[in-house]
């Protein structure tokens, strides 16, 4: 399926919540849609990456885990600031 098809749009819900919405749909565009993000300041911004299928997306949360089980890579975990202080 094409981003048209797919549900929710982000680009449109982040519109209708007054957000900005960008979709990146081509790697060599990662750059300039970040920076078009970054340019603006008075509300926040959603950026939609249209991936394949099977791109592996890290960091993720696998579906039904908690987000204190977000993985960077399979089987790796990041340490956060509370974490590497002992207070894990």
């Amino acid at each position: 399926a094409t981003h048209s098809h797919r549900i929710p749009d982000f680009v449109k819900l982040a519109e209708a919540l007054g957000c900005v919405g960008l979709r990146c749909e081509r790697e060599e565009d990662v750059a300039d849609v970040i920076n078009a993000a970054r340019a603006i300041n008075d509300r926040p911004v959603v950026i939609d990456f249209i991936v394949g299928a099977d791109a592996q997306v890290w960091p993720m949360v696998a579906a039904g885990t908690s987000n204190d089980e977000i993985q960077a890579a399979r089987g790796i975990r990041p340490l956060f600031d509370d974490e590497s202080e002992g207070h894990a």
